[in-house]
């Protein structure tokens, strides 16, 4: 699976450029799915925000927004209630999964839930496009202080990449470079804070940051 991590989505044209590279043709001919499920897990998501997500609105024209040839939704919550003769050949045949932002905790949970943990090395040409959490679940470890979801048994989360992601850099009060020197110091991995301008390209193991923003490196 090739991997665009982001905080904010494509929101600048070096990331939309490295997205068109590894889906390998333009995005008006690319089916996508939308994978809401990290949202259920945050107090600050629900309802409302999913929909915006999933129909596309002006907000999320840096993401599920972007004109893609066509637009499904894969709830992984619902996945092992339907069996995986429906599901893994709606995944098969997207070119992308656009996965949301919410706790990578709960993600991370219905990914290895739903099966959907397990089939991602069969996927070699598919395109992960995350946006905050949904980026933050391939790493090893999100730290304390990500975590949202009350049943989190702990931080950690699926280990597809060896590094940590501290996103949102600068666009909170509490995501400040400070804030991410602290959260990188008990991390225990090495990490990235990125900020909206920012993503993490990953193919074949090989990694490389895509910026017109700011970030920083620890470890």
């Amino acid at each position: 699976m090739k991997l665009l991590l982001t905080s904010g989505g494509v929101t600048n044209p070096s990331i939309h450029t490295a997205l068109v590279q590894l889906l390998g043709k333009p995005i008006s001919e690319c089916h996508a799915l939308c994978v809401p499920t990290a949202q259920w897990g945050h107090p600050m998501c629900g309802p409302a925000s999913v929909q915006e997500f999933v129909a596309a609105k002006p907000v999320w024209r840096h993401f599920s927004g972007l004109g893609w040839a066509s637009l499904g939704v894969l709830e992984l919550t619902a996945l092992p209630t339907i069996g995986a003769q429906r599901w893994v050949p709606w995944v098969r045949d997207a070119d992308v999964l656009l996965v949301d932002g919410g706790d990578a905790t709960y993600l991370c949970h219905w990914m290895r839930e739903s099966g959907l943990a397990d089939l991602l090395p069969s996927l070699p040409d598919t395109v992960w496009v995350g946006v905050s959490a949904g980026s933050m679940v391939m790493t090893p470890r999100i730290g304390e202080y990500f975590v949202e979801w009350h049943s989190a048994p702990d931080d950690r989360t699926l280990g597809v990449v060896d590094f940590a992601i501290f996103p949102h850099l600068d666009a909170f009060p509490t995501n400040t470079l400070a804030d991410a020197e602290r959260w990188a110091a008990g991390i225990g991995v090495p990490a990235y804070a990125i900020d909206e301008q920012t993503a993490i390209k990953v193919v074949d193991g090989s990694v490389e940051v895509v910026s017109e923003g700011r970030w920083t490196m620890f470890g």
